[in-house]
């Protein structure tokens, strides 16, 4: 059982912690980033399955983890407000042109918040892999230290006076390394499902503008 004193003990605390919030982080995300892939599946299936945006605007309202989803009700309640104010027969050209901008923007602030809640968390994995090691180091060169000092109180150097010491100085970097490889490895892996999903983003909004130019405009 680890009997660390100091500093070693406040940094095996620290790295503990941070052990436990980055499981908690990892499954929420893993969560979190499932639901938003799965749901935007089922939405690109409807999306192009049905002729009527009001049809595909049910499903959107009941997809509430998709981003693409989101993407859709922000521009079909921004194309609700342009066709109030105009029709396609009446309103000038600058008006037209007005409203594929409205709705363009629509999307991309739509985009851009989807994208800011899929890496929400994210920096807390990359802070913890790339510090905790160091934080780990310090607790063992801390711990180091002080067994050596007190095997130069004591006198002596045989190996069980000090292997004790410098095994538990060396538990403070294990702890960083239980640490930060989960959290590296899941950072990289959350970061290319964020990537693949806002290129989906993209491809969407442009689709969908395509198609509200076609025919609305």
């Amino acid at each position: 059982m680890f009997g660390g004193e100091g500093a070693v003990l406040v940094v095996a605390y620290i790295l503990t912690a941070a052990f436990i919030l980055s499981m908690f982080v990892i499954f929420y995300k893993l969560v979190h980033v499932s639901q938003a892939q799965s749901q935007s599946i089922s939405f690109l299936d409807k999306f192009w399955e049905s002729k009527r945006l009001d049809d595909i605007f049910k499903v959107a309202e009941n997809l509430k983890h998709s981003p693409l989803a989101a993407m859709f009700r922000a521009g079909y309640i921004e194309l609700s407000k342009v066709k109030k104010g105009h029709t396609p027969d009446t309103g000038a050209m600058h008006e037209k042109m007005d409203g594929i901008e409205n709705i363009e923007r629509a999307l991309v602030r739509a985009r851009v918040s989807e994208t800011t809640k899929l890496e929400n968390l994210l920096p807390f994995l990359a802070t913890v892999g790339s510090a905790a090691p160091f934080v780990g180091l310090f607790g063992t060169v801390w711990g180091i230290m002080n067994a050596f000092t007190k095997i130069s109180e004591a006198g002596k150097a045989d190996l069980a006076t000090v292997s004790g010491p410098i095994a538990e100085a060396l538990i403070a970097t294990a702890i960083s390394l239980a640490a930060a490889i989960p959290s590296v490895v899941a950072y990289n892996y959350f970061n290319r499902r964020i990537k693949v999903l806002g290129s989906e983003m993209t491809t969407f909004g442009s689709d969908y503008l395509n198609i509200v130019k076609r025919h609305f405009f």
